[in-house]
């Protein structure tokens, strides 16, 4: 069967990356790749009352794609959210310094979930979604070692007050699953549904 009689679009078809992170860029060019347009959601991020962690994932990615979507009508739509869960409680994205510290006080010692929502949507509309937990381990953090990862201002902004890629990797005991998850995207399924929806890189397009 000709791949133009299969029901998925094999002609080249752009990307739109509905995130400003330059951690997911990043991590789509180390699997070749590269986004035709950076759009990011800019939408609410806020949980809602009770909200749990995975459930809240799963939320704010389908609203990143679904917020984007429309200004693509032709392109792919691939939107992440990444979360640090500790049991129930959703931690924040560290915007201060009081705010990261509570975070890596809350992380010394115990292990913690990352969670990582991927939503591709298509352009005929077809869409697929994953969510995939990592289980991260820190060590038990001293005074100095925590005043140290904070003065090196690696925090701001980062999901749980910390950027695994960065210095905060000495502050890990063990991770199990998927690593890129925990820097922002988890490219093995991120590709597993780029190309389960037909989306082919332009510079493999027969």
């Amino acid at each position: 069967m000709a791949a133009s009689d299969s029901g998925l679009s094999r002609s080249p078809v752009p990307l739109v990356l509905a995130s400003a992170s330059p951690r997911r860029l990043e991590l789509l060019r180390q699997i070749g790749i590269e986004p035709a347009a950076v759009d990011p959601a800019e939408i609410d991020e806020s949980p809602r009352p009770r909200e749990l962690p995975a459930a809240y994932t799963r939320r704010v990615a389908a609203a990143k794609a679904d917020a984007v979507a429309p200004r693509h009508a032709s392109a792919f739509i691939l939107a992440a959210d990444t979360v640090v869960a500790v049991g129930r409680r959703i931690l924040p994205k560290a915007e201060d310094v009081e705010s990261a510290r509570r975070c890596l006080t809350l992380l010394s010692g115990r292990r913690h979930r990352v969670l990582g929502g991927v939503v591709v949507i298509a352009p005929d509309g077809r869409r697929a979604e994953r969510l995939v937990t990592t289980v991260v381990a820190f060590k038990r953090l001293s005074r100095a070692e925590t005043d140290a990862y904070l003065g090196c201002g690696e925090w701001r902004g980062k999901a749980g007050g910390y950027a695994i890629q960065g210095r905060a990797g000495a502050l890990v005991q063990w991770i199990r699953g998927s690593y890129p998850n925990v820097v922002g995207l988890p490219i093995a399924e991120v590709a597993a549904l780029l190309e389960g929806l037909g989306y082919v890189p332009p510079d493999q397009t027969p």
